[in-house]
């Protein structure tokens, strides 16, 4: 399988379209608020695009989003491309790929994670609370406060709140709890919950909940699919999403990786 690098969105979309909440992220990067950040690698068989990989410039480091049904396609893409990636950079790889990456880089594993999808609308919209509020950018010093305690290994970004989808709660003008988005696209029907925090001296007491639900409550009047990626051991989070209506449709590792 030759790898090559793709710049036209709406071959990129059709593929993405075969398997979207497996390619929730990819679809939402689709978007102007994140394209350019992007870098697309296809492997073809018959013509017919058959892996996809992408790498997300975005952040540091960048990350390369690697997930398919057929691993073996997708362990074909990535040995033609393993050479032209970044000296140091993030991977969410599928299960069973990430010995093509070590031929040449060092890995250092970050855990198996859910792709998780809200299946059960119904449940976030049971979920009612006028203490949630939406966050605007003259709450980005709060929010940054709020992170800095509770969530230092946090991937916000602050163009984040440009998407206007970001809530919290106030508790004595303090915010104690945030639920926000990594990807949101309405032009594309999609949504990517992230960020989602308490702050430890107010855990245990719902605020999650409250806050993850109206966010789900507003993100389902613009888009039709709404998920999140959440660590495998993180029962008490999985538990708290389930309770939501979400549900997992696949697995994932992520891994640290260096080139020597």
């Amino acid at each position: 399988m030759k790898p090559e690098r793709l710049t036209d969105k709406a071959t990129i979309e059709r593929y993405l379209r075969l398997d979207p909440q497996l390619h929730l992220y990819g679809l939402g990067d689709l978007d102007d608020f994140y394209w350019q950040h992007t870098t697309w690698f296809a492997g073809r068989e018959g013509g017919e695009i058959r892996a996809l990989a992408l790498l997300y410039r975005g952040m540091s480091p960048p990350t390369l989003l690697a997930l398919s049904r057929e691993p073996e396609r997708l362990r074909s893409l990535l040995r033609g491309i393993v050479l032209e990636l970044p000296a140091s950079i993030y991977l969410h790889l599928s299960p069973g790929v990430e010995d093509v990456m070590r031929t040449r880089f060092a890995l250092r594993p970050h855990g198996r994670h859910h792709r998780m999808v809200l299946t059960q609308p119904e449940r976030v919209q049971a979920v009612r609370s006028k203490s949630v509020i939406r966050l605007k950018k003259a709450d980005l010093h709060a929010l940054k406060a709020l992170y800095e305690v509770s969530y230092p290994g946090n991937w916000f970004d602050p163009r984040m709140l440009e998407t206007d989808h970001y809530f919290g709660i106030r508790r004595g003008g303090e915010l104690i709890s945030v639920a926000g988005v990594h990807v949101y696209s309405r032009q594309y029907g999609v949504a990517a919950l992230g960020n989602v925090t308490t702050h430890p001296a107010h855990r245990g007491r719902g605020w999650a909940r409250l806050t993850t639900a109206h966010l789900c409550c507003s993100l389902l009047d613009h888009v039709h699919t709404v998920g999140l990626n959440v660590k495998s051991d993180n029962l008490a989070a999985i538990s708290l999403y389930r309770s939501l209506g979400l549900e997992v449709i696949a697995d994932y590792d992520e891994h640290m990786a260096e080139s020597g």
